[in-house]
């Protein structure tokens, strides 16, 4: 009988327990909408305004001078001395170690990494011809660079990619060639030569 008193008053009363779940159900639906009101950021994401992307990139550290060359349909050309031919855009003239520091606060920063970046902004029918010039070099070394055409929209999707050896100053090899169709499709993606950097 005495087991039976204390464990009665132990009983839980149903407005405490009601009273409870409700706080609870609360505090739930409070994060849910703490979390939709603050949604996590997504790292490494990127969103170029550009249909396709062609990546030209040689070793970190690398002295020597490449450039890339760009041709569009009607023979638009963009290079170093034209960043900019219709939708076709030179993001940046990489030249080796020539413009890879910089002095900030008293300190010289080197960025170590050698890269160009063409982005083409629409879908014009026609040929494109991407090519690699070996413009300087500092120590008269081959270099291996490496080329890839990325199209952008409506997801990332690498088409084509290839490592070209350029051996001596002033040679020039095409990397890759391809065509957009009137249906704004990629085709007879190939590695065609065709001279481009004498064209300017």
């Amino acid at each position: 009988m005495a087991l039976f008193k204390q464990s009665s008053r132990f009983e839980i009363d149903p407005f405490t327990d009601i009273l409870f779940n409700v706080l609870l159900t609360f505090t739930f639906l409070f994060l849910v909408v703490l979390l939709l009101l603050n949604p996590p950021a997504k790292s490494g994401i990127i969103d170029p305004k550009a249909e396709f992307l062609v990546t030209v990139a040689w070793a970190d550290g690398d002295p020597n001078d490449i450039d890339v060359w760009a041709q569009g349909p009607g023979g638009a050309t963009v290079s170093y001395r034209r960043p900019q031919a219709g939708l076709i855009h030179l993001d940046r003239d990489d030249r080796g170690i020539s413009n890879d520091s910089q002095v900030v606060n008293g300190q010289t920063i080197i960025n170590p990494l050698n890269q160009e970046v063409i982005t083409i902004r629409g879908r014009s029918p026609g040929e494109y011809v991407v090519n690699v010039h070996y413009f300087k070099s500092q120590d008269k070394a081959e270099v291996p660079v490496t080329v890839y055409l990325a199209e952008v929209n409506p997801k990332l999707s690498v088409l084509h990619y290839t490592t070209t050896l350029l051996s001596r100053a002033g040679q020039e090899k095409t990397a890759v060639r391809f065509t957009i169709g009137s249906d704004g499709k990629v085709g007879s993606i190939n590695q065609l030569q065709k001279k481009l950097a004498t064209q300017i």
